[in-house]
Order: structure tokens, then C-alpha cells, then sequence
């Protein structure tokens, strides 16, 4: 068994990478599928094209190497967070589509939650805030909405959980009913100190127990797959959501290291060691890993549009005809010519959480162009990363040294020297930036002997390239001045209007 396989399930494609005991790529496939907008700020999936998505490309990963199913030790899965599935046990069918993680339908019953009294209490014992992002407020309405959900729910027909337990259900042929404490940390509805459902806040979610899947280490069995997928069963070895897969496969296992992955969203976590931090500028207090017994813990900021911003340049505006064409757009002008794209298509995430604040364009003339619009929107994902930086800074008391980055944007070059010069210290960008697929795969290979230890995969990584600030720091901290003007002018924008 020379290889693991990584399922890498995405918030628009699903994506399947076999890595080799090196932690090189051996062989990748990806598949978009569809996204569903009933509403404006609803997002959601259809489960059966994420499940037939998933399979189908892992089984061309393999085919594009020639391998079968005795040549993969293990398989990992990482996996788009918060997004729910609620399906039949008996069935095995979903009761309504995927509620995805950037739909903000259920701000009311959180606004109503913050409005008793609630939140210290689900901060305290999530180190999350309340906000429709998490999947907790998404079950709920699920049961609160879909007909007769509610009832079969509490006669224990009906299960729920994030992509990952999905995935596992399907794969397993319906056996196993599982996730791991990274995704279970991620619900509102799992207390981090305990590691176990909290039944106090499953009573003020309205959320039966029985529903929730078994948690259990990122590393460790989850299950077999079938025998009627693959050749053979493979066992399912490794769970992490994509974010904490992300840092654990950028080796940042020491406190106050930070990783940055630019996606659809963007998200930094700055590993804090076995320590809980509680933040005091409203990050998340989030499950790093949990690996042979021992919890790691990690701050993270949530940043809701990040890559989507340059989707929206190419489908929404149609000034681009590709996302990597961005580049050579915004190349064109200067500077940004006083242009600031502020994309709260979805609200606003860390450090702000405003569900209410929208999209906004500030500071255009006439002499603005759609170079200027593309630098803008690139520069808009570099901002909110500053933003959230300073507040971990803040929160832990340490001074970032260096930044780790992954995503598919990061092939980006102007983006990284842009995030150098406004955050001020050099950008590391790895040889495998697929490090989100790669750290599912470590945390599988780990559990079934594929590499010895954590120091054995450390040992592997190495960097591609280092972006050094070269920006003159007044003047970032000017442009860093106007962009906090133009988010104030987006902010809370829904409930003036």
C-alpha cells in the first residue's frame, strides 16, 4: 500500500488527491457541482451531487494513476464546515437540500438567541459566537420548517450532521454515523472543554440528541468503505474540517504559529497549544486536532469572501473570463486609484460578525477601470487578513513572525506580495499548496502506520517561495485607514435600507 487517498469536499467542487508517502501528489481529479440560491442570502447543496461529485472523482483519481483500491492504505476527508445535511435513517435520503455554511436564512433565530441572554453561555462552552454560520441554527430550522422533520427527528428517524458524517454515512453503506471534533466543534452544540455534546444547549436549539452523530479523534478508525465501491474496503482513517486539516497539514503544531487559507472564504488559525484562548475581539476559540488522546486548540477568524470576490468578477461583472486571469487585470494599474471593494456579499465574518452588512464599491471616478476593480477585489481578501491578524495579536499576546498560505489562490503572486506589504511580514507559500487535502491525508496515514509520527511529516515540508514586505509601512497603514473607512459604510446596510 504505497498511497492515501484525500477526499477533499469543497464549498463548489468536490476534489479527490492521492499523495504518496513523500506527501507528493500522485494524482488529482476535481468536479464542480451546482449551487443553489432560492433567496438572497441562502446558499445551499443538494447532498447527492456532493456524494456522486465525491465518488465519481475519487475513483478517476485512482483510474489516472492506475491504481486500485490494495495499493491505498487509508482514506482522509476534509470537508467544507458548518454546511448540514439532515437525511432518513431509514432512507438514507436527505430531508431538504444541504443548508451551506455561508447562508444567513437563520440570523433571526440567532438574533433571538443574543436577544434572551444566550450567548456568553454558548461562548463559554463553544468558544464560538452565535451567528447563522454555524451549523446549530441550521438543524433547528430544518426541524422548525420541513414538515413532519420535528417528529420523526424525536421518534429517532432522522440524522444530521456536516459534510464529513454525509460522506462517512454514504460511504460506509449507511453503518456509521460519525464526524470528529473539529466539525462537531464547529455546530454551537458541542462543548470543546468536555469534548461532548452539551444538552443545555441542544435544549435551547431544540435539537434531539439522538440526531447527532459519535465523535470521535481526527485520527483513528471512522469506518470501511464498501466492498461494492472500490475492489476492496479501505478504512476511513482520518476527519478533519478543512480549516484545521488545512493547519495541521502546514506543520504549524507550535502556539502562535498562524496558516492563511485563501478559498471561496478565507480563514487564518494561529495554533494555541492544549490551551482553550478566549478571545477578547470576537475569533473563535476552535478544535485544532485530536491525536492519540492529546486536544490541541486553536484561535481562528473567519472570513466569508475571499476567492468568491474574483468569481464574482467573472460571472457576476463578466470582466474576467477566468479567475486567473484577475491577475494580469489588476496588474495593468498601479494601485488601486482609491478604489475599495468591501465583498460582504454574505455579511461580514471575524473580527466584526455583522449579518447585516453588504457588498460595497467606494471611492470610484471616472477614471476608474476594471483593473482598478480587480486590484480592489484582490486587495479586499489582503484587508480582512490584516484585520483578523491583529486581532489574534491582541487576543494571545504574540507578534506574528510569519504566515503560511494554501488555497487555490495563492497562485497568485500579487495577491501574496500585496498581504506581505500590508501585513508587514513575509508570506511563505509551500511546495503542495494542496495542504488542505494533505493534512487529511497525514491525520489518516498517522492512524494506520502510512508515516511514523508528527516529526516524520514535519521533516517533509518545504516552501515554494517567501514574499517579503517591501511596501513603506505608512503607507500601508494609510490604505489600511481607507479600507476601515469603506467598511463602516458597508456595514448594517440591510437594516437601514
Amino acid at each position: 500500500m504505497q498511497y492515501v487517498l484525500a477526499l477533499d469536499q469543497g464549498t463548489t467542487s468536490s476534489r479527490a488527491i492521492v499523495f504518496d508517502v513523500h506527501g507528493d501528489i500522485a494524482a488529482v481529479a476535481q468536479k464542480e457541482f451546482p449551487q443553489i440560491f432560492p433567496r438572497p442570502g441562502w446558499v445551499e447543496h443538494d447532498p447527492e451531487d456532493i456524494w456522486s461529485s465525491q465518488i465519481s472523482v475519487a475513483v478517476e483519481a485512482l483510474s489516472k494513476r492506475g491504481l486500485a483500491a490494495r495499493d491505498i492504505a487509508a482514506i482522509g476527508i476534509t470537508n467544507q464546515r458548518e454546511t448540514t445535511v439532515v437525511w432518513d435513517r431509514r432512507t438514507g435520503k436527505p430531508i431538504h437540500n444541504a443548508i451551506v455554511w455561508q447562508d444567513r436564512r437563520t440570523s433571526g433565530i440567532c438574533d433571538a438567541l443574543v436577544a434572551a441572554g444566550h450567548e456568553p453561555l454558548f461562548r463559554d462552552k463553544t468558544g464560538l459566537v452565535i451567528d447563522s454560520y454555524f451549523a446549530g441554527t441550521k438543524v433547528k430550522w430544518l426541524l422548525d420548517t420541513v414538515d413532519g422533520a420535528r417528529e420523526a427527528a424525536e421518534a429517532g428517524h432522522l440524522a444530521c450532521g456536516t459534510i464529513d458524517s454525509w460522506l462517512i454515512w454514504r460511504l460506509t453503506g449507511g453503518t456509521r454515523h460519525v464526524t470528529d471534533v473539529t466539525n462537531a466543534c464547529r455546530t454551537l452544540m458541542f462543548n470543546i472543554h468536555t469534548l461532548d455534546w452539551d444538552d443545555e444547549l441542544l435544549g435551547l436549539l431544540g435539537v434531539p440528541r439522538a440526531m447527532l452523530p459519535d465523535v470521535l479523534p481526527s485520527s483513528g478508525l471512522f469506518g470501511q468503505t464498501s466492498e461494492d465501491l472500490f475492489s476492496r474496503s479501505i478504512p476511513i482513517a482520518g476527519v478533519a474540517g478543512d480549516q484545521q486539516a488545512a493547519l495541521f497539514g502546514q506543520i504549524c503544531n507550535r502556539p502562535g504559529m498562524v496558516k492563511n487559507t485563501y478559498g471561496t472564504g478565507c480563514f487564518l488559525l494561529m495554533t494555541t497549544g492544549g490551551e482553550a484562548v478566549a478571545s477578547r475581539n470576537r475569533l473563535l476559540t476552535t478544535i485544532a486536532w485530536q491525536i492519540d488522546g492529546h486536544t490541541e486548540y486553536a484561535l481562528e477568524g473567519s472570513i466569508f469572501i475571499a476567492g468568491a470576490v474574483v468569481q464574482w468578477l467573472r460571472d457576476g461583472l463578466g470582466i474576467i473570463r477566468s479567475s486567473g486571469e484577475v491577475e494580469a487585470l489588476a496588474r495593468q494599474v498601479a494601485d488601486n486609484g482609491g478604489v475599495y471593494l468591501v465583498p460582504a456579499f454574505a455579511g461580514l465574518g471575524a473580527p466584526h460578525w455583522d449579518a447585516y452588512a453588504r457588498g460595497a464599491i467606494l471611492g470610484l471616478t471616472r477614471g476608474a477601470t476594471a483593473g482598478h476593480l480587480a486590484r480592489a477585489a484582490l486587495e479586499s481578501m489582503a484587508f480582512q487578513t490584516v484585520d483578523v491578524i491583529r486581532a489574534m495579536e491582541a487576543d494571545t499576546g504574540l507578534t506574528l513572525n510569519e504566515m503560511r498560505v494554501d488555497g487555490g489562490a495563492t497562485a497568485n503572486d500579487l495577491l501574496l506580495q500585496t498581504q506581505a506589504d500590508l501585513l508587514g511580514v513575509p508570506i511563505i507559500r509551500p511546495k503542495v499548496i494542496e495542504t488542505t487535502a494533505l493534512g487529511a491525508a497525514y491525520l489518516a496515514g498517522l492512524a494506520v502506520g502510512f508515516w511514523p509520527s508528527v516529526d516524520a511529516i514535519a521533516a517533509q515540508w518545504q516552501a515554494d517561495r517567501t514574499f517579503r514586505p517591501e511596501m513603506d509601512r505608512t503607507r500601508a497603514a494609510a490604505m489600511q485607514a481607507d479600507w476601515h473607512r469603506a467598511l463602516e459604510r458597508a456595514k448594517a446596510w440591510e437594516q437601514v435600507s
